[in-house]
Parts: C-alpha cells; sequence; structure tokens
C-alpha cells in the first residue's frame, strides 16, 4: 500500500488518465468475494458499524455517490473489472437481478474473515462462509438462463481478498480470545486449514480460475498504528506485520499445492509490495476525519489533493491508490509479490502453462529449504 510516491503518483495519474477501449470482455463473468477493500455495498443494509454508505465516502466516484465502497472512489476490484473489459462494474450480491448474475456478482462484505466470529463485535457481516453460502444460490440460478452459461462459470475470474479482519479484527482486537489462544504461528495454520476448505468449496461450485490475494502490512494501517503505537525504530507495528508475514507464507504453498491437487483447477497468489517509503505522499494521516473505530465522520470535510493520500480512512486506502493495487494485481507491475502469474495472464493461459509454472516454483522452494 505504501510506496515510493513521486513515482507511484505519476504512474498512478499516467493510469487514471488513460482511456480504455470497450470490447469482448476477456472472461464470461467475474465473481468477487472479501472484505471491505472489494465490498461494493453488501453492507448498506446491515446493522453493522462497517458500512460505507454516507458521504463523505464516494465523493469521486462516479456520480459522487457514497455506493458502500470504503473509499473516496472506486476499489481495485472496480479497477479490475474495467481492465478486463467488462463496461458495468460487478453488482453486490444485495442487489444484483435477473441476467445480471450472469456477468458476475460481487459478494465481499466490510468487515468479514476466514472466521465466522471475525468483526462480530462492529455488527452483521458476511462471513468467508455465508459468501459461498451466497454464491452456491447464484450458481442455482444460472441453468435457468441456458447450459452455456453453467458451462462458462469454469472460464470466468474469482479473485478471493480475505483475512485482513482475521488480524485487525480478531487475533489483535481486545474483543477476542484468539491471540490467548493460539501463538501467531498456530493461529496462521488455523487459518489456513479453514481457508483451504473454503477455497476447495469454490472449486466444487465451478470455479478454475482463481486469484488469490494476500493479507495485507495491515501493521501499517493508520488505524492499527493509532491503536497500538508504532514499533521501536518502525513506522509500522512490526508485530502484526510478522503475524501477518507467516500467514502470507502458507497461503502461497496452499495456493500451489491447490492448483497441483484439483483437476482443472489454476490459483494464483497476488501479494502487497512490502515497501514502506512513502516518499512525498501524506501517509501519516487520513484524508478524511475519523470516528472513534477509524472510519470517516459522516458528511464532514475532507483533505483536497485527495491523490497524494495513501488513506483515506484509517484502514482503506484512497481511490489513487486502489487504482495502483488492480493494475499491479491484473498485469504484474510488482511481479516480485505475485506467484506464479498476474490476473492477465491467469485469464488466458491453460492449465499446463500453469502448472509449469507452480512446479517451477514448488522446486525452487524445495532447493533452497
Amino acid at each position: 500500500m505504501t510506496r515510493g510516491a513521486v513515482v507511484v503518483l505519476a504512474l498512478l495519474l499516467m493510469i487514471s488518465s488513460t482511456t480504455f477501449v470497450r470490447c469482448e470482455p476477456q472472461v464470461p463473468c467475474y465473481f468477487v468475494f472479501g472484505d471491505s477493500l472489494s465490498d461494493p455495498g453488501n453492507n448498506n443494509d446491515l446493522n453493522t458499524k462497517a458500512k460505507a454508505n454516507y458521504p463523505p465516502y464516494g465523493i469521486d466516484f462516479p456520480g459522487g455517490v457514497a455506493t458502500g465502497r470504503f473509499s473516496n472512489g472506486r476499489n481495485f476490484v472496480d479497477r479490475i473489472t474495467e481492465l478486463l473489459g467488462f463496461d458495468e462494474y460487478i453488482p453486490p450480491y444485495s442487489t444484483a437481478k435477473g441476467r445480471q448474475i450472469l456477468k458476475g456478482v460481487n459478494y465481499a462484505s466490510g468487515a468479514a474473515g476466514i472466521r465466522s466470529e471475525t468483526g462480530q463485535h462492529l455488527g452483521d457481516r458476511i462471513s468467508m462462509d455465508q459468501q459461498l453460502v451466497n454464491h452456491g444460490l447464484t450458481v442455482a440460478k444460472i441453468p435457468w438462463y441456458g447450459f452455456t452459461a453453467l458451462r462458462n462459470l469454469g472460464k470466468c475470474l474469482y479473485t478471493v481478498n480475505i483475512g485482513n479482519n482475521d488480524y485487525i479484527n480478531n487475533y489483535f482486537n481486545s474483543n477476542y480470545s484468539s491471540s490467548s489462544i493460539y501463538y501467531p504461528e498456530e493461529y496462521a495454520q488455523a487459518l489456513i486449514s479453514k481457508y483451504g476448505l473454503q477455497l476447495k468449496s469454490l472449486y466444487l461450485l465451478g470455479a478454475r480460475k482463481i486469484a488469490v490475494f494476500g493479507v495485507g502490512l495491515v501493521g501499517c494501517t493508520l488505524g492499527e498504528i493509532y491503536t497500538f503505537g508504532p514499533s521501536e525504530g518502525s513506522l509500522c507495528v512490526d508485530k502484526i506485520n510478522e503475524a501477518v508475514k507467516i500467514f502470507n507464507e502458507k497461503l502461497i504453498n496452499l495456493v500451489d499445492d491447490l492448483t497441483m491437487e484439483l483437476p482443472g483447477a489454476q490459483f494464483t497468489y497476488i501479494g502487497a509490495s512490502s515497501s514502506t517509503d512513502t516518499g512525498s505522499a501524506v501517509a501519516n494521516t487520513t484524508c478524511c476525519k475519523v470516528r472513534d473505530d477509524f472510519q470517516c465522520v459522516e458528511f464532514d470535510t475532507v483533505c483536497e489533493g485527495r491523490d497524494n493520500y495513501i488513506f483515506w480512512d484509517g484502514y482503506h486506502p484512497t481511490e489513487v491508490v486502489n487504482i495502483l493495487s488492480g493494475e499491479s494485481a491484473y498485469s504484474g507491475i510488482n511481479s516480485k509479490y505475485i506467484h506464479p502469474v498476474d490476473i492477465k495472464t491467469l485469464v488466458s493461459c491453460d492449465r499446463e502453462f500453469m502448472l509449469r509454472k507452480v512446479k517451477d516454483r514448488i522446486s525452487t522452494r524445495l532447493s533452497s529449504a
């Protein structure tokens, strides 16, 4: 999320000013699972503090509408949707109707986690388990529109970005006992075991091309820094990032194993940059004024020059950072953090190509062990 700002912001401005010609999408449909980083408004009607359907959220979204996205504008999923060639953003599950589902559905929910109890202190949310149930209901409707649509499920893109809240709103939150039950290594393994079953469930519902996002550097979010204070000699809360690193290393191996184990499956891992060099970008304060839960104060004023800010609120990036995140995931700008391929390659490659890439990575892993 944090990078050398001068270069990054120049790149972002170049990307955001580019005109994309719409044509046939590269995939027939796109299904999204995750948390608030991907949520397009599924939490709007839930009884929860984790919602963003009020100004100043959405101030830079087309029409200036607070759709429920946790940003001043688009989220990274919106950017991926644009790059895939879709002419509309993927609708939230809460409002998707009729033939809309044939182009995909976004199930993501703010405060959701891999573990069902994650985020419960904030109110209602749609856990990963429930998102899979909702997807099953969607898949059950697809044959109504013909079996070609059903066969397309294996050609669609699926992105899963979840696990952040299992650290922010569970393991490192005083409302939960998980940190007294598990050491960080044990907790990461418990998450991976459950996550593996969830990804297999997604596979059983027809998914074959699946991009799994690693947990971000949540110890560098302002919400966690304000809560715990930065570690000595660091800009971030190192103990959180160290715990997250254990999880991400296990997740990369899980992604490789699932590709090798499940017939026809193509999983890839999209990680976050580990750089904390922010250059001249504003990284030590939020763009909007925040409440005690680090979300924006309703209807309050926001910063000028939002493209120069890293953080919109205490936990979520500004649109300009989301644009770069989506672009990086799609075309591998930071290929060091992608294993084995970016999304652009994932949607176009065959399984044999993917197997070769995974086998090469596993061989490298074993030889360096």
